[in-house]
């Protein structure tokens, strides 16, 4: 890993260390961080993966991959006989609405789906038919979709019944990964909550979905705030670890707010991986909750406010991949607007909010002869933005003290003129959180948070602040509106 301004050399770190390790859609990484909440330098390392997908909504990882990737990670970052015992903590955050079945032993009898796994979509309808969403999305804070558990359990037991009936557990990736390394499954709020299955304002399971999916509450771990760690035995291959208190699992979700800074409810978060969403950080639940928007409980007086989108990074570099793009793509973004451009609905995957479409694919409009690689790239990214938007508005009216948008990720950090399209879509300012890994480093303050409350932390880094060009107003104000026709048109359920 190269020198970075916001890293610090083990000689000069605050105590007590952290070990934060973030698994996300692509890649798993962890690193030490200090009581400041930087990262040391030169104990950090990625294991890269991919997801198993298929047309048919297939959307896997292997649990046991994924914990030989943590084991290396842990390999890598606990190497350097100068750490002591200085780690007092192991933090893990994981891309969220994960699912892993497992028999008695904790042995897994189920790949991990993931988030963008949509098999169940006939298991979404027939639960909307059942059950009134409305009412379940104001006690759980999430609809009845793909993501979540509730459809996904109903479509395993048709698709599967004697791996349902053999499973003793349903758990999401980082409980499994705990299981594996320390025996105990700790199963963070914000992770149990992101289920669906979990009552916003009361903290416990929602007897209505369990019964509609079939399953106990003796199938899941209970939730546990980040307050409440476990001191579990690491195992003797991590000395270093010896004294360190372990965490309940996170969703990546959360933990990229609290990495961004975007911890005020006058704070908006775009996360902008493979996937995205924006999110705003609540004292209690919204109330009333719009009905295209989720508010998961994260801690016992906290909620996450927001919407999230399948197809941010995956959208950006199907583009890259698929395109035979010219020499310079950042000058393609920093263009003006044309009416030229193609209407892309960047569905690759699936839709999350606001429209809660599993079954939706992507939408590329108004290609002509004239149309070349470049164009459909900046039709990409528009499409992407534009997406963005729509969760915006919802969250308007739930969130109406925003003030700033706050941007991180892996998109904004390769590609940031991007960020002057999302002003302009947004029709408010953006600013680039430049700190790279920044959700590892939000579960890096949330150890912390417990760990060493008194030390003060790093400050966020930033970069450009993208204002909105009031000349593409209603260029931009048109290409919604065309959007929100050809959505209606061919994708509103």
């Amino acid at each position: 890993m190269g020198r970075s301004a916001d890293d610090v050399d083990l000689d000069d770190a605050l105590d007590p260390l952290v070990v934060a390790m973030d698994v996300g859609s692509t890649a798993t990484r962890g690193g030490v961080h200090d009581a400041s909440g930087r990262p040391v330098r030169g104990l950090q390392h990625k294991v890269p993966h991919a997801f198993t997908v298929a047309p048919d909504g297939t959307s896997v990882i292997d649990p046991d991959q994924v914990t030989a990737e943590i084991e290396q990670v842990l390999d890598a970052v606990t190497a350097a006989p100068r750490l002591g015992t200085r780690i007092a903590g192991v933090a893990l955050d994981t891309f969220a609405a994960s699912l892993v079945g497992v028999d008695a032993a904790g042995r897994p009898l189920t790949p991990c789906m993931t988030y963008a796994d949509s098999r169940c979509s006939a298991a979404v309808a027939a639960l909307r038919e059942e059950l009134d969403e409305q009412a379940v999305q104001q006690r759980t804070g999430t609809r009845i979709h793909a993501s979540y558990h509730a459809p996904r359990l109903r479509w395993l037991a048709e698709a599967e019944p004697r791996t349902v009936a053999a499973t003793a557990g349903w758990w999401s990736l980082g409980e499994y990964v705990l299981h594996r390394l320390v025996g105990v499954p700790l199963a963070g709020t914000s992770t149990v909550a992101w289920t669906g299955l979990l009552d916003r304002r009361t903290g416990e399971l929602d007897a209505e979905l369990l019964a509609a999916a079939g399953v106990a509450p003796g199938h899941f771990a209970p939730p546990r705030d980040m307050t409440d760690p476990a001191p579990a035995a690491a195992p003797a291959r991590w000395p270093a670890l010896a004294r360190a208190l372990w965490f309940p699992v996170v969703t990546d979700g959360y933990a990229s707010n609290v990495g961004a800074g975007a911890t005020a409810p006058t704070v908006l978060a775009a996360s902008t991986a493979t996937s995205g969403a924006l999110r705003a950080l609540l004292d209690g639940p919204a109330d009333p909750l719009p009905f295209g928007l989720w508010n998961y409980r994260v801690a016992a007086d906290r909620t996450l406010l927001g919407g999230a989108i399948n197809d941010v990074g995956r959208a950006v570099s199907w583009a890259h991949s698929t395109l035979r793009l010219g020499p310079d793509p950042a000058a393609v973004l920093t263009a003006a607007p044309s009416d030229a451009t193609p209407l892309v609905l960047p569905y690759l995957t699936g839709e999350r909010a606001p429209g809660w479409v599993g079954e939706a694919r992507a939408v590329i409009g108004g290609v002509s002869v004239a149309t070349d690689a470049d164009a459909l790239f900046r039709g990409v990214v528009e499409g992407v933005a534009m997406t963005y938007a729509r969760v915006a508005d919802e969250l308007r009216p739930a969130a109406p003290q925003v003030e700033q948008v706050a941007a991180s990720g892996r998109v904004t950090n390769d590609q940031p003129e991007w960020l002057q399209v999302l002003a302009d879509v947004l029709a408010r300012p953006v600013t680039h959180v430049t700190r790279r890994r920044a959700t590892q480093r939000g579960t890096a303050l949330l150890a912390l948070d417990v760990l060493a409350p008194d030390v003060p932390r790093a400050p966020d880094t930033t970069g450009a602040t993208y204002e909105p060009r009031p000349e593409h107003a209603d260029h931009y104000a048109e290409r919604r509106a065309r959007f929100a026709q050809v959505y209606d048109a061919l994708l509103r359920p």
